[in-house]
């Protein structure tokens, strides 16, 4: 049970600073995070776009104490917009969002946040696409929901993010699931009580199933963030039964992770995403890369043996 541990470090000053000086660590870092500013990470949505994929990029950085941080969030995501407005990168690469960047947690962070937001997802609507609202730790789950559907008034393409490992999802997503929606489906990497989540692996599986079928028969767009393979085929399966073709769902994965497979996906005729994170701020995303999958670690590790 090294994910609960691996997410608690993610929280731990200490921990990010003894990281962050590890030898191996960039080696692993640049695995899963495309590039530190806006000019290293056009030249990877160019280049997955000539591969015939998408992407959605995250400026990372969760860790927001003052308004003028939540402002300067906000203004790397309309920089972003503006560079792919340029080069007319808009139709391939849409943007996800965590609002705890733009100042959720802080003195009145839901009309902060919603603030903050409301420019970005404008700024992507009028280059042609989109923002996705990613789900964090469940205390924020009712402001992200709200604020979703608040944007949806004026830009009903806003998606969201539902997680599999929290009991109340199932319902989250009957009622998420109707037409126009863009709801990705995830199993969740946030440390989280017994009393919200399934705790064992095939109880979390079992309720991602269920969760993708009820998204598959309903009139949204799905969006299956998985890089397993079993899940993958079911959801190709759910999407059969429910008649949709290759274009009305899409499968979404990390930077970094099972590459070869995002290329078969889209060869195949699905819409394959790739969900590209970049910025200086890495550790919080790349502590639940970790988590996620013990062989992360594993090469983590081998990296910080070799490299010491």
């Amino acid at each position: 049970m090294l994910g609960p541990v691996i997410l608690a470090a993610s929280r731990s000053d200490k921990m990010r600073r003894f990281i962050s000086a590890a030898p191996g660590t960039k080696q692993v870092v640049d695995r899963f995070i495309a590039g530190e500013t806006v000019d290293q990470v056009v030249p990877i949505v160019e280049d997955a776009a000539d591969k015939g994929l998408e992407v959605t990029l995250d400026v990372v950085g969760e860790d927001i104490t003052t308004p003028a941080q939540a402002e300067a969030a906000r203004d790397a995501y309309l920089e972003l917009i503006e560079r792919l407005k340029a080069l007319d990168l808009g139709p391939r690469a849409e943007m996800s969002v965590k609002l705890s960047m733009f100042g959720q947690a802080l003195e009145n962070g839901h009309e902060l946040a919603l603030a903050n937001v409301r420019p970005v997802v404008e700024a992507a609507a009028a280059i042609g696409t989109t923002v996705t609202l990613d789900a964090e730790d469940h205390t924020t789950l009712d402001s992200m929901f709200a604020i979703h559907e608040e944007l949806r008034k004026d830009f009903p393409q806003t998606g969201c993010v539902i997680q599999s490992y929290l009991f109340r999802t199932e319902d989250d997503a009957r009622r998420l699931a109707e037409a126009g929606s863009r709801v990705r489906i995830v199993k969740g990497a946030y440390k989280e009580p017994a009393s919200v989540v399934y705790q064992d692996k095939a109880e979390i599986d079992k309720a991602y199933v269920r969760i993708t079928r009820i998204l598959m028969e309903g009139e949204g767009y799905p969006m299956i963030g998985s890089h397993d393979p079993r899940l993958i085929a079911i959801a190709q399966e759910l999407g059969r039964q429910a008649g949709r073709k290759l274009d009305e769902y899409e499968f979404q994965m990390l930077y970094g992770i099972r590459s070869d497979e995002h290329v078969r996906l889209a060869a195949e005729g699905h819409r394959m995403r790739v969900y590209t994170a970049y910025g200086t701020d890495w550790y919080g995303y790349f502590m639940r890369r970790l988590a996620e999958k013990p062989a992360n670690l594993l090469f983590f590790g081998r990296s910080i043996l070799t490299k010491g």
